[in-house]
């Protein structure tokens, strides 16, 4: 029997990555696509005929006993409003990254899915990359070695996206590259660590390079048509950098939206004792061998992850499993961020 959704937002992550999924189920009816503009709706359901219904007022949604689960897309200010609205009318959950704007709220939305009984399933893809699930398998064996630290870097040149409008208000994104890239990177790295716990995080935020936005220049920007250079906010960190020990590895870490070096540098590298490993995000892997001294490039099918994640998600709703990208899993991510904006904004390390 097919599963029945409603979708609540229909922007980027719905158009680019959750509806072409969703699409492909042969199990699933999306009943709703709600956004406060009805034009952002009707335009989804015109190039994804799957959905039945358009509405600006989610509440018919969770109103509706028919539809089982929801999925929030909305800006981050709205996963908490939403998700809690939707557990508690009873809907299972599917909520985009970040899970709200800090680990409070965070934490309160797990609670909530348990008072209710319904799972709540955070969208972290990487947990269901290709990449990422054998480099996990390949620690678990042992491949490695010992991992005993970690580097990562998500740099772009400059790519501030939709300058002065909510990715730089950090009341409506609750931060700036370290909110918005830095999850992806620190989760899938606790996640193939093997549920690496936080012991201690230094950090450091900049927001430098848009300080006068009517000035600044870019070689590219996500989502531009949602930027407001004349009367917008940008008050978010723009480049982050900092040192984390857990009880797997420690982690060091350089991010930034923008930078004044041309280049684009999106790679983790996980240091072992026998072997070490680069992964490139989005792609593939290279493994350096300490032992034969061979750089090994596995041949693999990248399976569509997105794919991968949607239909685990309406999977679980008939069978109440608690997958890799259930919330209490992403706590200790969200944690992560949290804690690491805190020293920053002390200036000191934090021991947790």
């Amino acid at each position: 029997m097919k599963k029945v959704i409603a979708v609540v937002g229909c922007g980027r992550i719905a158009n680019n990555a959750h509806l072409p999924a969703l699409s492909k189920l042969d199990n699933v009816r999306i009943k709703y696509a709600c956004d406060l503009l009805i034009e952002k709706a009707e335009a989804l359901k015109e190039k994804f005929p799957i959905i039945e219904n358009v509405i600006t007022d989610y509440k018919v949604a969770l109103a509706d006993p028919e539809v089982e689960a929801v999925y929030v897309l909305t800006p981050n200010y709205a996963h908490y409003e939403v998700s809690m609205a939707a557990l508690k009318a009873g809907k299972h959950v599917f909520c985009e990254k970040p899970i709200t704007v800090n680990y409070d709220l965070s934490v309160e939305m797990a609670e909530e899915a348990k008072k209710q009984g319904k799972l709540l399933t955070i969208g972290v893809v990487n947990r269901f990359n290709t990449s990422v699930e054998m480099l996990k398998k390949l620690n678990e064996e042992g491949r490695f070695g010992n991992i005993y630290h970690v580097y990562c870097s998500f740099r772009a040149h400059r790519a501030i996206p939709g300058l002065g409008g909510d990715f730089t208000t950090k009341s409506q994104s609750g931060g700036g590259v370290l909110i918005d890239w830095g999850i992806h990177f620190f989760d899938l790295i606790l996640y193939i660590l093997g549920n690496a716990k936080l012991e201690t995080v230094t950090c450091d935020a900049y927001n430098e390079m848009a300080k006068d936005m009517k000035s600044y220049k870019y070689t590219g920007m996500w989502a531009e048509d949602t930027k407001n250079v004349e009367t917008g906010i940008n008050d978010v960190d723009d480049f982050i950098t900092g040192y984390v020990r857990t009880d797997k590895a420690t982690i060091s870490f350089n991010g930034a939206w923008a930078q004044n070096i041309g280049e684009r540098e999106m790679f983790v590298d996980f240091l072992g004792d026998k072997a070490g490993a680069r992964l490139e995000y989005g792609g593939k892997f290279t493994i350096y061998d300490g032992e034969t001294l061979e750089t090994i490039n596995p041949e693999y099918e990248m399976i569509p992850h997105f794919e991968s994640e949607d239909k685990s998600f309406i999977e679980t709703i008939d069978s109440g499993e608690k997958t890799r990208s259930y919330i209490d899993n992403i706590l200790e991510s969200m944690k992560l961020l949290d804690k690491l904006y805190e020293s920053a904004g002390i200036r000191k390390e934090i021991e947790l």
